[in-house]
């Protein structure tokens, strides 16, 4: 029982955890990346300096190369005159200077390896933050429009429906009226013109339209005959 209890508190634990972290995802999200922008700008620093470094190196390295030319110049012109004791002094600088530019060198290796090391690093923790900065662009317009859905109120939304509504209802009120007024023309249209074929066979002019009862006799005394 202890058990269960323990992993159901362990568990709402991390539910509730889990929950602060979904809600304040993007404020977290944004000092994150804050974070990260202040260590690249550190990281930034940090190869400037060893880049600094290497440089004065490479001028060390340069300095006692021409110190090494101009002793090597100078024992060989105290040779040349047998001053030996020139000639060892200053074969004992050179390798001196010898052991100095040995270690120059290799200190200049390790800088220029240790440099290239933090530029990829650099390079790629660049390219990581631009990304992640898209992402939260994209991540800002998203929260910005689910704010702005959010925020439509339900009256607004109902008062559309009750127009579209209306307009329907007017149109088809409309629709109909234009139908009542098309057939009242074709029948006054119709009505007329059987008004003037009337008149105008009663006057004598063409066949008559309606049987008088004269003519019914004389159909009546055929059928009899």
């Amino acid at each position: 029982m202890f058990k269960l209890m323990t992993t159901l508190i362990r568990g709402r634990a991390t539910d509730a955890a889990d929950q602060f972290t979904d809600a304040n995802a993007l404020t977290i999200l944004r000092q994150q990346l804050r974070d990260a922008a202040d260590g690249v700008t550190r990281a930034k620093h940090s190869v400037a300096v060893v880049m600094a470094y290497a440089s004065r190196e490479r001028s060390t390295a340069e300095r006692i190369a021409a110190q090494l030319a101009d002793l090597e110049s100078r024992a060989v012109e105290a040779l040349k005159k047998d001053r030996d004791d020139l000639a060892m002094e200053a074969a004992s600088a050179i390798a001196n200077l010898e052991e100095e530019q040995a270690a120059t060198e290799k200190a200049m290796l390790h800088y220029d390896t240790e440099t290239r090391r933090l530029r990829e690093q650099l390079s790629l923790a660049e390219h990581r933050l631009r990304s992640l900065q898209r992402g939260k662009q994209i991540a800002d317009a998203a929260q910005r429009t689910q704010k702005l859905r959010g925020t439509m109120p339900d009256g607004v939304i109902n008062s559309l429906r009750d127009a579209e509504e209306t307009l329907a209802r007017l149109q088809a009120r409309q629709a109909h009226a234009e139908s009542i007024e098309t057939a009242m023309t074709e029948l006054n249209s119709t009505s007329s013109a059987q008004a003037t074929s009337d008149k105008l066979a009663a006057a004598g002019c063409g066949a008559p339209l309606r049987s008088e009862a004269a003519n019914v006799i004389e159909r009546l005394r055929a059928r009899v005959a």
